[in-house]
């Protein structure tokens, strides 16, 4: 990219190697691939990252997963079990800035590029490294995917209702995305240390540990009063009602009374202000002694109405509410359509495709999509020529022993 400085993507200049596989250090590499950086993606000869073949398949041979996101990066090819291309890896981890992986800890060093060796060929480096349990503890060597992170950190156990089993919080993919954001976050504090210290370092992250930090006061409630919180469904600890209702035409919808003033709003919409102040649900303490009564309170007003006559009437009293979205519905609502947190590409591959755009939205310095993710070692012979020096014949050569 090049202009002004105003049209400038804020990491433009930065260099990052992404050997990871998988989700939570490719989408940490896909982050800083957004806002700038070229990211030159190492995958196994032959076969690739194995979310290539991970989720719906399309006629390209990619998956959607694949395509989304891989995007903005540079393929090659490269095996790091062969002395060959371990010798390769580490002559574009010199020319680097960040590098990223998320192999399950030793098996860097097992192949001879670990953090010694890497720091050693690029003192300013900064290493993310993500894996299960992270890189030190008892747990360290263990492997691990995202469904163990969100049992393992805590959240696995507060999502579903109570008389039923735990259920996935979301997507089970939840703390892999959690942990590629912080992998993205640590990598920038890391540079930002590096411009004082001179010397890189490394970012560890185990892959529960982002989802173990977003449990607001879980962990001082049990220590303080010794309070394990179990399952509650749709509802919200602490507050009430603050739950998903049912509506008339069988759809559902958010609303949330964080305290009384707001919950003082709803009940004036209902047309149940008798409720409020000295009446039988005034207060928090009264409505959280009364929480299932407080639900079917709201349900019995919420079923009478369809869902979009509940958001207008909730709007106009400025109580928060939102409607619980299936996909096909946030692709026809005017908020994500102003915002454009849906992005049309192009691609020869496949033609059109709509993916999620870059997050967070920078006014002065915006992140872009400039391509879906690339097909396999299609950036070999580039990269390695430009970068490396390598020749034509040079590259030959090792594609014919299967280093590349």
């Amino acid at each position: 990219m090049t202009g002004s400085d105003e049209s400038r993507k804020p990491l433009e200049g930065l260099r990052v190697i992404d050997c990871a596989t998988f989700i939570a250090g490719p989408f940490c590499a896909t982050q800083l691939a957004e806002f700038g950086a070229e990211v030159i993606k190492v995958e196994l000869p032959g076969t690739g990252d194995p979310v290539r073949k991970f989720g719906s398949k399309t006629d390209c041979g990619e998956t959607l997963v694949w395509l989304s996101e891989g995007r903005n990066k540079k393929s090659v090819t490269l095996d790091l079990r062969k002395p060959e291309g371990a010798a390769l890896f580490k002559k574009l981890v010199a020319k680097a800035d960040v590098l990223v992986e998320n192999f399950q800890p030793g098996t860097l060093e097992k192949w001879g590029l670990g953090w010694d060796v890497m720091k050693e060929a690029n003192p300013r480096l900064v290493m993310v490294r993500i894996s299960a349990y992270g890189q030190t503890g008892p747990y360290s060597p263990k492997p691990g995917f995202g469904r163990i992170a969100n049992a393992f950190g805590g959240i696995s156990f507060l999502a579903g209702f109570p008389d039923r089993p735990p259920v996935t919080p979301g997507s089970a993919t939840l703390a892999d995305y959690m942990a590629g954001i912080y992998g993205a976050l640590g990598a920038m504090f890391a540079l930002r240390a590096l411009e004082h210290t001179g010397e890189g370092q490394v970012v560890d992250i185990g892959l529960y540990e982002p989802i173990f930090r977003i449990l607001d006061e879980l962990a001082p409630a049990f220590d303080m009063f010794g309070k394990v919180r179990q399952r509650m469904g749709p509802g919200t600890v602490n507050v009430v009602p603050h739950s998903h209702y049912p509506t008339k035409d069988n759809r559902w919808i958010a609303i949330a009374c964080t305290n009384d003033k707001i919950f003082g709003r709803l009940a004036d919409v209902m047309g149940r202000g008798d409720v409020t102040g000295e009446g039988t649900y005034g207060t928090l303490a009264k409505r959280e002694a009364a929480r299932a009564e407080v639900d079917q309170f709201v349900t019995s007003w919420t079923l009478q109405y369809d869902r979009d006559e509940i958001i207008s009437m909730c709007t106009e009293g400025e109580v928060p509410c939102g409607p619980v979205f299936s996909i096909d519905e946030i692709f026809e609502d005017p908020q994500y359509a102003a915002r454009e947190n849906l992005k049309e590409m192009t691609d020869p591959r496949i033609g059109t495709l709509k993916v999620p755009n870059v997050v967070p939205r920078l006014t002065g310095t915006p992140g872009g999509i400039d391509h879906l993710g690339p097909s396999l070692g299609q950036d070999s012979d580039s990269v390695f020529e430009s970068l490396l020096g390598l020749s034509s014949t040079d590259i030959e050569k090792l594609r014919d022993q299967g280093v590349i």
